[in-house]
C-alpha cells in the first residue's frame, strides 16, 4: 500500500516554530509531506524566530504582505494555494496547520473533494473548524505530553488539561458518556466491546480525540484510566492479544440484618403468654 501524499500549510501568524516537530512527525504518520509550504509576512520581525526551522525542515516560506491592519492576506493566500494544490490531483490529503477558525470552510470543501483533512492547532482552536477535519492534533498538548526519555509519563488524570467545550474530546467526562453509550449499542451480550471498535467511533465523533492528550500511550491504557471502565486482554487462538473494554460493573449492594434487641424479644413473648 502506497503512502498518502499530503500538503502541509502552516499559518505562521498563528503557529510557534517550538511545533514543528510535532506537526512534521504527525504528518508522517499518515503519509509523506511532498508539499511543505508556511505562509505570513517575512518582513515582520515577530516572524524572524522560523528561519532557521524552516531551514532544517525544507519548508517553503510564502511572502504575503499585510496589505491593510484588520484584515489577514495571509488566510486567503493560504486558502488559494489549497485549492490550486486541490486541482492539481497530485495530493491524498491537507494538513493544515493554524488554530484560526477562518480555515473551517477550507477544510469542509477539500473533504467534500474526497481528501483526508488533518488539522493541527492548539487547544483554543475552536469547535467548528476541529469538527470540519478528519481528525484535529492539538499540538501543545501532544508537546507538553511527550514523555522525556529519563522520566516517567505522568498520569493521565494530572496530564490532561480542562476543556472549555463539552463538545470537545479534551473532556474526559463527554468521552466517557459516550464510551459507555458506544457499548451499550455494540454489546453482543456479553458486556464487552473491542477497544479499536471504541477508538474507531471515538475518531468519527471526535477529530481532535488523541489519548496523547490524556497523557497515555495508548487506547487501552486510556480507557483504563477512567473510572467507569473496566479493560481486559485475550489470547486469540493464534496467540495474539486483543483488547475488550466494558462499562466498570457496579458492586451489588450489602443487605442489612435487622437485629431484635433481647429485651424487645423477652417482652414480645411474655405478651404472647398472657
Amino acid at each position: 500500500m502506497e503512502d498518502l501524499k499530503l500538503a502541509v500549510l502552516i499559518d505562521a501568524d498563528n503557529i510557534s516554530p517550538k511545533y514543528v516537530k510535532v506537526i512534521m512527525d504527525e504528518a508522517a504518520s499518515f503519509g509523506v509531506a511532498t508539499c511543505k509550504r508556511i505562509y505570513g509576512d517575512w518582513s515582520d520581525v515577530r516572524l524572524k524566530s522560523w528561519k532557521d526551522t524552516l531551514l532544517n525542515n525544507s519548508i517553503i516560506p510564502v511572502q504575503q504582505y499585510s496589505y491593510t491592519t484588520g484584515k489577514n492576506a495571509t488566510d486567503s493566500a493560504m486558502i488559494i494555494d489549497a485549492m490550486d494544490l486541490l486541482y492539481s490531483g497530485n495530493l491524498d490529503g491537507f494538513c493544515i496547520v493554524s488554530s484560526d477558525s477562518d480555515f473551517t470552510r477550507l477544510a469542509a470543501r477539500l473533504r467534500e473533494a474526497g481528501k483526508l483533512v488533518i488539522g493541527m492547532g492548539e487547544s483554543k482552536t475552536l469547535g467548528p473548524f476541529v469538527k470540519a477535519c478528519d481528525q484535529f492534533k492539538y499540538l501543545d498538548l501532544i508537546l507538553n505530553n511527550a514523555e522525556p526519555e529519563d522520566e516517567p509519563a505522568l498520569p493521565a488524570a494530572d496530564s490532561a488539561e480542562p476543556a472549555a467545550s463539552d463538545d470537545t474530546a479534551i473532556n474526559r467526562d463527554s468521552i466517557e458518556r459516550l464510551v459507555r453509550g458506544m457499548i451499550d449499542e455494540m454489546d453482543d451480550g456479553t458486556g464487552w466491546v473491542r477497544t479499536s471498535r471504541v477508538g474507531d467511533q471515538l475518531i468519527k465523533r471526535y477529530p481532535d480525540f488523541d489519548v496523547r492528550n490524556f497523557g497515555s500511550k495508548s487506547l487501552n491504557k486510556f480507557l483504563a484510566t477512567l473510572p467507569g471502565m473496566e479493560v481486559e486482554e485475550r489470547l486469540l487462538a493464534n496467540g495474539n492479544p486483543i483488547q475488550f473494554v466494558r462499562i466498570r460493573p457496579q458492586p451489588a449492594p450489602k443487605k442489612t440484618v435487622r437485629k431484635t434487641s433481647a429485651r424487645t424479644g423477652g417482652k414480645k413473648r411474655a405478651a404472647r403468654k398472657k
